[in-house]
């Protein structure tokens, strides 16, 4: 069922207009604003309170009604609530739209169109940056979502779902890393105030929420990749800054595609210095990681099937 979940999910998103906005950006959004307007006290306790409630209550919601439909429609409309629920998590489209933008201005020469897509997407400047340096930021920027938006929500919907939660670990991973977003973003004056509390709290859950999809995308990386070297600069990383799961997803990727990412000096520094090249490594990187999670899930649902 997972299998099949999955599959049907991906393909819809695959249909999704580029650039459209995922449909659960908003709903997160307010639903998060109304938690921190009602429940954010400011002390620890609230803070767990309101993160439980901001991130645990829609997961118990979608399990819920999984099982519902379970029970009354049969298992077909429960594959169907999964596969809209996956549709509503999962987020290629989000980042490819950007990616394919500023691939298609590098290679056709025009680099000032690649930095006016990169300041867009990254709402950041980059009017002096060199060639290397767009690249940089957008394999950077690519792998981080595509772990975020792709694999990440893979691992704990796969998890959950062999429990028979149906797809709760989908809406879990998205709710709470929005949440974990939300908390830090930059404050502005017409933004709903967030006390350091509820800060810290949806920090630390995002945190531990996301170590082991964290590794098992750098694992995946490295199967489908260079091996050793996304192994060794993600081991090299990580003895450097233990706490830092992002920085384990850009090892990683640095070391399967041989790039240089980030510091230099930091990530181990053997790479090559990016170019243009190293986007389509990336885009492969990515499809054969897909491709290696739908053989895994085959497979156990043959196992399971057969057990």
């Amino acid at each position: 069922m997972s299998f099949i979940s999955i599959l049907f999910a991906l393909l819809l998103e695959q249909a999704r207009p580029l650039g459209q906005l995922n449909p659960v950006h908003n709903t997160n959004r307010g639903w998060v604003r109304w938690i921190v307007r009602n429940f954010d006290a400011g002390k620890v306790q609230h803070g767990w309170l309101a993160w439980s409630l901001a991130v645990l209550l829609p997961s118990l919601l979608a399990c819920g009604i999984y099982w519902l439909l379970v029970w009354s429609l049969g298992w077909v409309a429960a594959v169907v609530w999964n596969i809209a629920v996956l549709y509503v998590t999962l987020g290629f489209r989000q980042f490819s739209h950007h990616f394919t933008l500023i691939r298609d201005a590098l290679y056709a020469g025009d680099e000032g169109l690649a930095r006016q897509k990169l300041a867009e997407w990254m709402r950041m400047d980059a009017s002096e940056l060199p060639r290397s340096e767009i690249v940089r930021h957008v394999i950077e920027y690519s792998a981080l979502s595509a772990h975020r938006h792709v694999f990440g929500v893979l691992a704990w919907y796969s998890v959950l779902a062999a429990l028979g939660l149906g797809p709760a670990g989908a809406v879990f991973y998205r709710v709470a890393e929005y949440v974990g977003r939300y908390v830090n973003r930059p404050v502005k004056p017409t933004s709903s105030p967030v006390s350091q509390a509820f800060q810290a709290c949806s920090t630390q859950a995002w945190y531990l929420a996301d170590w082991v999809p964290v590794r098992l995308t750098a694992l995946g990386f490295a199967f489908v990749g260079s091996f050793e070297e996304a192994v060794d600069s993600w081991r090299q990383y990580a003895a450097r800054y233990p706490e830092d799961n992002d920085g384990v997803v850009l090892a990683a990727t640095a070391g399967a595609i041989n790039v240089q990412l980030g510091e230099p000096v930091e990530q181990g520094g053997d790479g090559q210095v990016p170019q243009a090249v190293h986007l389509r490594a990336f885009v492969g990187l990515v499809w054969r990681t897909v491709v290696m999670w739908m053989v895994i899930l085959v497979l156990l649902s043959l196992a399971r099937l057969l057990g």
